[in-house]
């Protein structure tokens, strides 16, 4: 019974130490703030980054405004399922260069879009047409450049 422990007790130590170096070296908890920079822990987002830094929405908006749910949940498991999804995808490739949002996510930033300007989208909406416009179809560039 106590070779069982050891061997447990070992196994969760390599977790924890795996784990915790993964997330220091990954910068881990710079995720939970709404700090720009996370946003470039990743190379791959430097030029979204760079973009950003030279818009007009740079004085009014940092990346968690546009990018995640104003819930707390919600906003947090953007933050995780994300994470999950870019730490996956850039540690063993298959990600479309350059970097794609994803439908789920294009869906919130078009929320936020829609939330932030909405009496200008209510007199822009054409209700005659069926299905709202697409802000980000138009504006792609407005909070950073692609």
């Amino acid at each position: 019974m106590s070779r069982l422990w050891v061997t447990l007790a070992v196994l969760v130590g390599i977790l924890a130490g795996l784990g915790g170096f993964t997330l220091w070296y990954a910068k881990g908890l710079s995720y939970l703030t709404n700090d720009p920079r996370a946003c470039v822990n990743c190379h791959i987002m430097r030029e979204q980054y760079d973009g950003w830094n030279h818009s007009s929405h740079k004085a009014v908006a940092v990346c968690n405004d546009c990018h995640t749910p104003k819930n707390l949940v919600n906003k947090y498991f953007t933050k995780a399922l994300n994470g999950y999804n870019h730490s996956v995808k850039f540690t063993f490739g298959g990600f479309h260069e350059p970097i794609q949002m994803t439908p789920r996510n294009r869906r919130v930033t078009e929320s936020t879009c829609r939330h932030c300007h909405q009496d200008i989208v209510a007199q822009i909406d054409h209700a005659d047409a069926g299905k709202p416009m697409d802000c980000i179809r138009c504006h792609r560039n407005v909070g950073h450049l692609h």
